[in-house]
Order: C-alpha cells, then structure tokens, then sequence
C-alpha cells in the first residue's frame, strides 16, 4: 500500500491503534522480564508481538518502522543465552520501544510520511547488541541489514 490517497487516510487510525497495543504488550512483558528473566512465554510474546508490528508497518509502507521493528525482534531471536537478559538489556530494549512508540506518533496523517533520521535507531540497536551477545554475527551480511552491528 502506498502512503498516499483516502485508502491510506482511512487506514493509519486502524494501524496505530494496532501498532499501539503491540507496544503495550511488548512493554507488558519486558515489565515481566524484570522480575522473572528466564521467561520463555515473555521473550516470545515480545518476539510474536514486535514481528506483527513490522508486518503492519510493511503493509503500509512504514519501511524505517518495519525494519526496526524486525531487526530488535531479530536480536531478541538470536541471543546466545536470551533467557539471561540483564537490566542493561532490558533497558537497551525498553528504549527501542520508546523510540518505536515515538516514531508512531510521528507520522503524517496526511501522507503516511515518517520523516527521520535513522541514526537514532542505528545507536539503539548497537547498544542492544553490546548487552544481549548474538549467537550468529553473520547474519548482518547475510540479510543486509540497514544498521551497522
């Protein structure tokens, strides 16, 4: 869908509502993994929850929104130990839910336009990957993924 017309006008209020509460179920279990770190159920719902964001953002056309989306969820998916996740992480985390939170209040509702500079998403992801070790570091030239790791 391209971010243009009445098609997407009508669209958008139905997305963030959506995209708003996989955040806030997103927020509900990091909550969750501060005070039980090793649960499974909590890493997935995260997992499951920022997987259908960047569905929804893909069809869209919310790229930067969709790949950051994709990509947090991807670093949660490959950690070596995900069910160690310490407070560090977990903030590095909660602060991608943020910004993700922030950049949905940001978009034209006229245009579908998110204008952004992705550098902001670039300095949280590296900091995610400095607190959750990842189990496979070929994956960034694999994949091409937007953000330096």
């Amino acid at each position: 869908m391209m971010n243009d017309g009445k098609e997407w006008q009508l669209a958008l209020p139905e997305f963030l509502l959506e995209a708003q509460m996989l955040l806030d179920k997103s927020q509900e279990c990091l909550n969750h993994l501060h005070l039980i770190r090793n649960d499974s159920d909590a890493v997935d719902c995260m997992k499951n929850s920022l997987i259908k964001l960047a569905e929804k953002s893909d069809a869209l056309a919310l790229r930067a929104i969709g790949e950051f989306s994709r990509h947090v969820q991807y670093l949660i998916s490959n950690a070596a130990s995900p069910l160690q996740l310490h407070d560090e992480a977990l903030d590095a985390l909660n602060a991608c839910l943020t910004l993700l939170a922030w950049q949905l209040e940001l978009i034209d509702a006229k245009t579908g336009k998110l204008g952004l500079d992705e550098t902001e998403q670039t300095v949280l992801i590296a900091t995610v990957v400095q607190h959750i070790p990842q189990s496979d570091f070929g994956y960034k030239q694999q994949h091409r993924m937007p953000y330096a790791i």
